[in-house]
């Protein structure tokens, strides 16, 4: 006996186990408002822009030196700068998610 539902990708069978192992969690999914969505990009733009800033500036740090050590420092704080901007990001977009207000 044939089935006439389409063959389903990997992708859509590993989401639907995803959707049913959070519905057995008790996590539920709420689709994004609008406003949401607007928060989400505006806080995704602003941290483009800051890392992008941060790239500018750490390009122009190196090129004013050729010490190993010196370079080394530079791109270790370029690395935690980084870090911490993504940090953030990601912890504004969270809480758009959950619903909290941005502050």
């Amino acid at each position: 006996m044939i089935d006439d539902k389409p063959i389903k990708s990997a992708y859509e069978l590993a989401m639907e186990r995803l959707r049913q192992k959070d519905a057995e969690a008790g996590i539920e999914s709420k689709p994004l408002t609008d406003a949401q969505k607007a928060a989400i990009a505006e806080i995704r733009n602003f941290y483009e822009a800051k890392m992008a800033e941060q790239d500018v500036l750490h390009q122009s740090a190196l090129r004013t030196t050729l010490d190993p050590e010196v370079r080394a420092t530079l791109e270790a704080q370029f690395r935690r700068d980084r870090e911490r901007f993504t940090s953030e990001r990601d912890s504004k977009i969270e809480k758009i998610r959950r619903g909290e207000s941005q502050t």
